[in-house]
Formats: C-alpha cells, structure tokens, sequence
C-alpha cells in the first residue's frame, strides 16, 4: 500500500493487516476514531509513534501537548494542515517499512 491509497481508505473499511502501531493509529485518526488512534500509540515509545501522537493532539486542539510530542519525535511543531500532515507522515512511515 502506497501512502495516497492509505490516507484515501473509505471510512467503513478496516484496517490493513500488519500495520505497526504509529500506521494503525494514523489510519485510525484518519477515520475519526480519536480514542482507538491514541490507544495505538500511546505506549509505544518510538520516535514514529510520538509523531503519530503530536498528530493526534493537534486534532484533539490540545497544542502545549502536541509540542511536547513532537519534541519526543525529534520533529518540528507544524500548522499545516491536518490532512496534509497525515499524508506526510503515511508516507515517511510507509517508506520506512519498505525493504
């Protein structure tokens, strides 16, 4: 799966099998599903996951969260907007998984 299929999987479809935790929480985010996102990643304690965390406290609007989040991810606070981010993100995670 190429990051453009990820992020446009209908909203009733389920998850692809074998998504790490940072990917499960992004595809979860991405379909409205705050709680289930945050629970993927919430105890994962790689640099992946806490971008995928920063993420999710940006759509939450609690942005003093995001921040720190994102300094444990070792990645830039960002405004951009929420879908472009998610899709930057599907795509930097997607392209690690690759051999």
């Amino acid at each position: 799966m190429n990051a453009a299929d990820f992020v446009k999987v209908p909203v009733d479809a389920t998850p692809p099998p074998g998504l790490t935790g940072p990917l499960l929480g992004l595809w979860l985010a991405g379909r409205g599903d705050w709680e289930a996102a945050h629970d993927a990643v919430r105890l994962d304690e790689s640099t992946a996951a806490a971008w995928v965390h920063a993420h999710l406290h940006r759509i939450e609007g609690d942005l003093d969260n995001a921040r720190y989040w994102y300094g444990q991810a070792r990645r830039p606070y960002t405004t951009e907007p929420l879908e472009a981010e998610r899709a930057k993100i599907a795509a930097t995670l997607i392209e690690d998984l690759s051999p």
